[in-house]
């Protein structure tokens, strides 16, 4: 069974009337030292595998300090970007979804998730090829989730989550992704109605609705942040970023994520929420 509980959300800073996922379990990955071989457009050298372990323990402990208990699993140096177990599964508070990665050379970390995934979750759905999903491209807003067409998440794939959100009670729609690695390279949900938006997104009519938080084009990468129950975690070192959550109301935890970044990682790619 999901350990997803709800919380009114008035008892988070700035919340309005409603009701807001409140988070009890993470599940991270520790990276290994194949990741030096992992995926990346970023031009920023290798990866320092010592101030990974480092950063990546210190990532465990803002879990920790926002609430979660955080499911640790050892590295696995048959998969470079398996630190990064975020684009393995969608977990929703109905169901875990087990993705396709779009990367073929990530395909192979599904099975050791979905074995973590099952403790957890009695209701596990999978994504059939020839469609993939990363999860990196799904951004849950409530009941409903926006999913990125992506190089790596197909129209096959994205069709195939909302058909297995709606057979849940829950609902998706289709964004087209044309610059970004991931949907949630550039927006991050904050709750309260507050969306954390840069770059190609900003003049997107599907999120209008929103109250948008503008993450500047050379703080882009501080875009994917993280709400954990009330507390936005932020890459450190993007203070204007910084300022502007903190004025939407919010307690930043600041964490250094440098290394991955390296690898086009960022804050959401670390861990699983539920």
């Amino acid at each position: 069974m999901a350990y997803y509980g709800t919380v009114g959300v008035g008892s988070v800073p700035n919340e309005k009337k409603g009701i807001s996922i409140i988070f009890s379990n993470a599940i991270v990955r520790r990276p290994g030292r194949s990741m030096s071989r992992g995926l990346t457009s970023a031009d920023l050298g290798t990866p320092d595998y010592q101030k990974t372990l480092v950063q990546h323990e210190a990532y465990v402990r803002a879990l920790e300090d926002c609430g979660l208990h955080v499911d640790v699993l050892e590295a696995d140096e048959n998969f470079p970007d398996s630190t990064f177990v975020e684009d393995t599964a969608l977990l929703t508070p109905h169901c875990a979804i087990i993705t396709n990665p779009g990367a073929l050379s990530r395909r192979g970390e599904i099975f050791a998730i979905k074995k973590v995934v099952s403790e957890y979750f009695s209701d596990i759905e999978e994504i059939q090829g020839p469609g993939t999903v990363e999860a990196g491209d799904i951004m849950m807003v409530g009941d409903h989730y926006y999913i990125g067409v992506s190089e790596r998440t197909d129209r096959d794939g994205a069709e195939q989550v909302i058909n297995i959100l709606n057979k849940y009670g829950m609902t998706g729609s289709l964004i087209r992704l044309e610059k970004v690695l991931h949907l949630k390279t550039g927006l991050a949900y904050l709750e309260n109605n507050n969306l954390a938006v840069c770059g190609e997104f900003l003049s997107n009519p599907e999120f209008k609705k929103f109250n948008i938080i503008e993450i500047s084009e050379n703080e882009s990468y501080a875009a994917n942040c993280l709400w954990i129950n009330g507390r936005v975690l932020i890459p450190e070192g993007y203070p204007d970023t910084k300022r502007k959550i903190m004025d939407a109301g919010y307690t930043i935890v600041e964490v250094d994520v440098s290394e991955f970044r390296k690898l086009d990682g960022g804050l959401s790619c670390l861990s699983l929420r539920f």
